[in-house]
């Protein structure tokens, strides 16, 4: 055996040496281009790291053999049990750092995994969004016309809406109001000034207490309240409304719904009027017939009186101013019984124009002395009507002889005008003055019994009470207007418009409905007058 020659064994360890070397750093090289080709994979890179440690082990042990070899072949045994230790220490520790390597590969599969699932799901979310990405604009154009649909639904609400709707802010500044709003109170809707609630609530308590009720409550319902209109009168609404708040609760401003009930008010006013006017003209007709006998007595009694004294002695004159005293009784209990309605009435049919010809032909001459004109706008062809023409002669001599009162003192114009309302099937008589006009205090009372606002002795105060009763005794209605509103100007005339309405004869309502009728007078036109 120690005969054999070792050079075979010291080529091969030489050779094999270098062999690992070289082999090592051609895997180093090769797993450094995968990891740098495919840098997110887990597996090349920790191929790379080990294939550093590998390298590093094969260096040390290749280039330890080779020394080795070398030192032997020289005959330096010495230097190399010197180097040796070192050798076997650093071959050691860089095996023990490959085998780490290995060790701690399953640990990082696992992180890989859970960084690659992680990975899975972000891409996953980056899917949807781009998904989403792709559709945020349909979603977008979507959701647009959806709110431009409900923003013209609103819109549409607070345009054409016929009761008041506004917003306001803290300061109580209206900052929006629809046109009805605007022309509920007044104003021209092209050019309406700022309005503040201030302004257009009449009452100031009323202010204050709709405000406490939106601080406190966060809304108000139903609460009847006086607006006050651009020209200073004064209109009845139904006000609801409601806080608008912040985030914080904090109130930032209001929103409201107002009704105007100036005309139901006023319907309900009169329907009082006609159940008082009732009452009253049943105990009339009672208290009439009672003093009807007695005076017709004194009548008589005085008259016979006068033929026992002669013309120019003081008891003659005293007897005369009995009679005449007694007739003025007698009148008054002739309108309470004409008022209670108990005389009978004759029906026949009845030609409105012609009926209002002759009361114009008896009472123009005394207007036309208090320099009053008349203004006649007659519709042509109107239907008939059916009703006593003694008593309907009474109510327009008694609204002309009201009309000549107010336009006494300064003169001035008369309208007069009927037309004939083919959806109502009744007709409109308008008789309007540019008088002194009615006091807003004393409207609500102008068809009161024995009410007046004339001298003593120049009224009974019975005279549109009896023609309020007439007219629904024939199925009609009466309506005043004070001041008369005017349509070009958009605010009111002086003076005052009474309107009657009274139903058509059926056999005649057919004619009326191809004959049309004429405009109502209107204090913004100036009617044509009728030969």
């Amino acid at each position: 055996m120690s005969g054999l020659p070792l050079y075979p064994t010291i080529i091969t360890d030489m050779v094999g040496s270098a062999l690992t070397i070289v082999l090592a750093c051609l895997s180093l090289g090769y797993a450094y281009l995968l990891n740098r080709r495919h840098p997110e994979n887990f597996v090349w890179g920790f191929l790379f790291y080990f294939c550093i440690a590998l390298v590093a082990f094969s260096i040390s042990r290749g280039a330890g053999h080779l020394v080795k070899q070398f030192l032997l072949m020289s005959s330096n045994q010495a230097m190399w049990k010197i180097i040796d230790p070192y050798s076997g220490g650093l071959n050691t520790l860089l095996l023990i750092s490959a085998s780490a390597v290995t060790i701690y590969y399953r640990k990082g599969v696992q992180a890989y995994r859970a960084v690659e699932n992680e990975a899975e799901k972000l891409k996953r979310a980056n899917s949807k969004l781009e998904e989403m990405n792709l559709h945020l604009e349909e979603m977008v154009t979507e959701r647009t016309k959806e709110l431009s649909k409900s923003e013209k639904k609103f819109r549409h609400l607070f345009s054409n809406s016929k009761d008041m709707v506004f917003f306001c802010d803290t300061d109580q500044s209206v900052m929006d109001i629809n046109a009805s709003g605007v022309e509920m109170l007044g104003y021209n809707t092209e050019n309406a000034p700022p309005l503040n609630l201030s302004t257009i609530f009449n009452d100031e308590d009323a202010l204050s207490t709709c405000m406490d009720g939106l601080h406190i409550q966060g809304f108000v319902r139903d609460f009847e309240v006086e607006f006050k209109k651009a020209d200073g009168s004064i209109i009845y609404v139904l006000l609801s409304a409601a806080a608008i708040k912040d985030e914080k609760g904090r109130m930032i401003g209001c929103e409201g719904i107002a009704k105007d009930l100036t005309r139901v008010r006023t319907m309900m006013q009169q329907l009082v009027n006609s159940e008082k006017m009732a009452s009253i003209g049943q105990m009339a007709a009672g208290v009439a017939h009672e003093i009807n006998t007695p005076l017709g007595i004194i009548l008589g009694y005085a008259q016979l009186m006068q033929d026992d004294f002669p013309d120019d002695g003081e008891v003659r004159q005293n007897l005369e101013v009995i009679e005449r005293q007694t007739k003025a009784c007698r009148k008054i209990v002739s309108d309470l019984l004409k008022f209670s309605r108990q005389s009978e009435s004759a029906k026949e049919e009845i030609d409105v124009n012609e009926l209002l010809a002759e009361v114009l032909t008896v009472t123009e001459h005394n207007l036309n002395i208090d320099l009053i004109q008349v203004e006649r706008n007659m519709a042509k062809a109107l239907p008939t009507i059916t009703g006593d023409p003694g008593k309907l002669r009474q109510v327009f001599v008694n609204l002309i002889n009201n009309a000549h009162h107010a336009m006494e003192k300064k003169g001035g114009t008369l309208f007069v005008a009927t037309e004939y309302n083919n959806t109502a099937g009744q007709l409109e008589i308008t008789l309007r003055d540019t008088g002194t006009g009615i006091r807003k205090e004393i409207m609500n009372r102008i068809f009161d019994p024995f009410f007046t606002t004339k001298e003593v002795g120049k009224g009974t105060g019975l005279g549109l009470s009896v023609s309020y009763g007439i007219i629904q005794e024939h199925g009609g209605s009466i309506t005043v207007e004070s001041p008369v509103p005017n349509s070009t100007t958009g605010g009111y005339a002086e003076g005052t418009a009474i309107r009657v309405f009274l139903p058509v004869a059926r056999e005649s309502a057919v004619v009326g409905r191809r004959t049309g009728g004429a405009a109502v007078p209107d204090p913004g036109k100036t009617p044509e007058k009728e030969d």
